[in-house]
């Protein structure tokens, strides 16, 4: 088991963590914003699809020190998914172990925004979480507020796992289209968050039982953003694979540039894994 070097010896605005020949990630802070907010923590087995642990976060920007707890809530969910703290990790296979296990790593990150970030008392230090835990056959994926998880089989259709506690999500149960939604002014206003200010941190979770080989993708909203639906962001990840090989930290930095050429309006955070 291999658990990326601590986040904090790294630039904050671009740093990539690759802990094995699967399993890779990168954040950066894109083309328009000063600091980078979002955040990325790994840890993976050497071999391919034994067991790995992606958490991707993102700042929420309209609180203090954002950047500080998305830093702080991805270390301390990974090492819980990872079995670095927490008490003991579900056996292997355990599919219901590990979405309890996602409510453990919720709390510690919750608990770290807490005791990283200051506060005035008005408004709390609050981040996105949005994560993955490969075990073998079983694929388990945890979430709160507006990062994505995705999956892109090599053959079939592309799926989207997570579902946004947004304002744009809100409106589309409520039966505005999704692209009319997503182009809001208020579309990225969160529900639902980590951070001492709102109680409900029990992530919502889903399992995933691959059938093949292909990718699992966890991402923030500056990738998603230029290619929200599925299918549309698959046809991206093919390109990136197609132009850099199979390698998991060059599709990572391929998604990342062509984020930035879009415009790079947002921080974007990618991490992934190959599966199969």
């Amino acid at each position: 088991m291999t658990i990326a070097d601590p986040a904090e010896d790294h630039d904050r605005d671009h740093w990539t963590e690759r802990p094995s020949t699967w399993v890779a990630g990168i954040t950066d802070r894109g083309v328009r914003h000063e600091h980078n907010q979002d955040a990325l923590a790994l840890a993976s087995a050497a071999e391919p699809g034994t067991f790995a642990a992606l958490v991707v976060c993102d700042g929420v920007s309209s609180a203090p020190q954002s950047d500080v707890a998305s830093l702080a809530a991805a270390l301390a969910a990974r090492d819980v998914l990872a079995g670095a703290a927490g008490g003991s990790s579900p056996a292997p296979g355990d599919a219901a172990g590990w979405e309890r296990r996602f409510e453990v790593a919720a709390r510690a990150a919750v608990d770290a925004i807490a005791a990283e970030a200051s506060t005035d008392g008005a408004n709390t230090p609050a981040s996105t979480l949005a994560g993955a835990v490969i075990d073998g056959p079983a694929v388990v994926i945890g979430w709160i507020g507006d990062s994505r998880v995705y999956w892109f089989p090599d053959a079939g259709p592309a799926r989207r796992l997570t579902v946004d506690d947004s304002w744009a999500q809100a409106m589309i149960e409520a039966g505005v289209p999704a692209d009319e939604a997503e182009r809001a002014p208020n579309a990225h206003a969160i529900t639902r968050w980590l951070g001492t200010d709102e109680s409900d941190h029990v992530p919502r979770r889903t399992i995933l039982a691959p059938e093949g080989s292909g990718w699992l993708l966890a991402c923030t909203d500056g990738l998603w953003n230029y290619a929200s639906d599925p299918e549309a962001l698959a046809d991206v990840v093919g390109a990136a694979v197609e132009q850099s090989g199979a390698d998991a930290g060059a599709v990572a930095a391929w998604l990342v540039a062509w984020a930035n050429d879009q415009g790079g309006r947002d921080n974007v955070t990618v991490a992934l894994a190959r599966l199969g």
